[in-house]
């Protein structure tokens, strides 16, 4: 029902003769790729890195035209995968496949003789191995957590590992689990000296606060006739600084220089009439000048790394994502317009400290929206907001289905820009790839709503976390802006007395291992899956991010720090920090869901084991990436 005046979607049946390339998305196996590149660790077994004797007895299960070799890890999947084993040894077992009347007796012989009964019990472990994998789903969860519990213990086993090597990867596993894992919030109290100065701040709870009243008449007189929206007395260097507005990497540190900073203005200008969205949806240019420069001035400038210059710079990435050759036609022109707009909206008037820093500290925002992606709720807030400001609203002219649909999506995606929830947007995509594969003939079909809609909210979260895959010399200056606003909140956290944050303490952080384990447990896994969606499109962007990981290692430190336990199991001479004792060793634990799910013997656990890789050989047969994430949950350099 979504498809009224959102546009019907382009895609349809692959069987059409008629269809455009983007009917349907086939989904390739990485070959080349898997032989030249390393791997995340997702493709490591669930049970001590080993493979378990019933992966190995999935591993060539799976048949079809379009693959050659491939492993799915999502449970889903493998469930599906074993399923189709199972029905194939039952063809096998009981000659259902001859054509004559009469069964092959000497078939039946030589499989009774020799394999008849190994094949029938490798077939009834095949089926309880399903039974045991279904029982563990809760009828009112997604199937596709299933894979995000898996991720979620296969991460928390390689943090653990991290965390035992040194002092600094233990600080690392911290930031990592506090950012990308979303957990029972610990709250900490705040003194009473912090109670007594939110009680001073009083204020309607109904207010959305950081919305401002700005004056641009100097900004936009002439505005509207020039080249990129904004008025600037380097056009000519602006105009070739914007020539690369269709490639990844552009450098929105020289736009930004160029365009008396405004960045986000000119970028979303020149995008907008790249599409030629402001003739689609009868935007009036000047109107879209005025809520663009307006949106721009609600970026604070003295936040390092949450402001203009990254919401250009998503913006920009999901403008080229959306370009991708294997989503050509996919998309209507409303969800292209709600993904634009998302990215512009994503971050603004953010503060340049955490949600749980807004959590732990009692904020006003955080009690309007009771600690639930707090950040998220309010750049939405006031994106919205800034609409109904004088001559600002650019979505004037859409019908009233249109607005609420598009309404609808943006709130989707920003929401999906909360850090906390990467994993289980990462396990939803990853189900969705791996179930397409071993179903039908391996054509992504994204022809509804909700289909697409899980496209583009991991689209945007993979240009908000696309710092580390950009250039190197791009890369380098957002992590350094990340970490500058990473160590400002952990100075007001000293101020106030309060435990720093992990990553906020500019006495301990290691940038560059940092931005080495950033990569390897959280980038690279998500890059690597919307890779697989897209194959071949995005494999100079994975060739980019594995170049800047091995800069990094290649920066890291050669003399070890100090380990975390001296022989004797204490803290060794540097056991406290600037007189604070150092945080306790990482230990993660698992969220409420995770123990739900577990059942009466740790039945979850169990089937973990063997949830291990399966190998999907496809044979013929008759079926078918900056960035160190930003506390609220950006992610982007770190």
């Amino acid at each position: 029902h979504f498809e009224g005046e959102n546009g019907p979607s382009v895609c349809c049946s692959p069987s059409d003769p008629q269809a455009s390339p983007g009917s349907g998305l086939v989904l390739h196996p990485n070959l080349a790729a898997y032989g030249q590149r390393r791997e995340s660790f997702l493709y490591r077994s669930d049970s001590d890195y080993e493979l378990s004797p019933k992966s190995l007895s999935r591993n060539s299960s799976i048949v079809g035209e379009l693959h050659g070799e491939d492993l799915i890890v999502t449970p889903f999947a493998q469930v599906l995968a074993s399923l189709r084993t199972v029905r194939n040894n039952f063809t096998t077992l009981t000659n259902v496949q001859c054509v004559s009347n009469k069964p092959d007796y000497m078939s039946m012989c030589l499989l009774a003789d020799e394999s008849y009964q190994k094949l029938a019990m490798e077939t009834m472990e095949e089926l309880d191995w399903c039974l045991d994998q279904l029982e563990t789903i809760q009828t009112y969860r997604s199937v596709s957590d299933m894979a995000s519990n898996k991720f979620k213990r296969m991460l928390n086993r390689e943090l653990s590992h991290l965390s035992e090597m040194s002092r600094s990867g233990n600080q690392v596993s911290e930031y990592i689990s506090s950012t990308f894992l979303d957990k029972q919030n610990e709250l900490e109290l705040p003194c009473p000296q912090q109670q007594q100065q939110q009680q001073q701040h009083g204020g309607m709870m109904t207010q959305i606060s950081g919305v401002r009243k700005v004056s641009h008449t100097s900004s936009i007189s002439g505005g509207t006739g020039n080249r990129f929206g904004v008025k600037t007395d380097q056009e000519e260097l602006l105009s070739k600084d914007l020539e690369h507005i269709n490639r990844w990497g552009l450098n929105i540190f020289k736009v930004a220089e160029h365009s008396h900073n405004r960045p986000l203005t000119c970028v979303m200008y020149t995008i907008f009439q790249e599409r030629d969205l402001m003739r689609t949806f009868k935007i009036p240019t000047d109107t879209f000048v005025t809520f663009m420069l307006t949106l721009e001035s609600h970026y604070h400038s003295d936040v390092a790394y949450h402001n203009n210059l990254h919401a250009a710079d998503v913006a920009q990435s999901t403008h080229i994502l959306l370009s991708t050759p294997a989503l050509d036609a996919v998309f209507t022109d409303l969800e292209i317009l709600a993904a634009i707009f998302a990215a512009a909206i994503h971050d603004v008037d953010h503060p340049g400290v955490s949600n749980q820093f807004l959590i732990n500290t009692n904020s006003e925002l955080a009690l309007m929206y009771n600690d639930e992606s707090v950040l998220e709720n309010h750049h939405l807030a006031v994106g919205f907001k800034l609409l109904q400001e004088e001559n600002c609203d650019i979505f004037q002219n859409l019908s009233k289905k249109q607005r609420q649909t598009l309404r609808r999506m943006v709130i989707e995606m920003v929401l999906a820009t909360d850090m906390s929830k990467h994993m289980s947007l990462l396990a939803d995509l990853k189900t969705m790839v791996e179930t397409k594969k071993v179903t039908s003939s391996g054509v992504l079909m994204l022809d509804n709503y909700t289909d697409r809609m899980q496209v583009l909210r991991n689209m945007v979260h993979c240009a908000d976390l696309s710092n580390p895959t950009k250039p190197l010399d791009l890369y380098r200056q957002w992590t350094d802006r990340i970490m500058d606003e990473f160590f400002h909140q952990g100075d007001r956290e000293r101020e106030r007395g309060m435990e720093i944050s992990p990553m906020c303490d500019k006495h301990t952080a290691s940038v560059e291992r940092t931005q080495v384990s950033f990569i390897d447990y959280i980038v690279h896994p998500l890059w690597e899956t919307w890779a697989d969606l897209v194959h071949p499109d995005a494999q100079d962007i994975l060739d980019t991010l594995e170049d800047n990981r091995n800069w990094y290692q290649s920066m890291i430190p050669q003399s070890p720090s100090p380990p975390f336990y001296t022989s004797d199991g204490e803290g060794g001479p540097h056991g406290e920090v600037e007189g604070r004792p150092v945080a306790s060793k990482f230990k993660f634990d698992l969220t409420l869901d995770d123990q739900e799910g577990q059942g009466e013997d740790s039945g979850m656990m169990d089937t973990a084991d063997s949830c291990d890789n399966v190998t999907l050989q496809h044979l013929p047969c008759d079926q078918e990436g900056a960035e160190m994430t930003t506390h609220d949950g950006s992610p982007e350099e770190t």
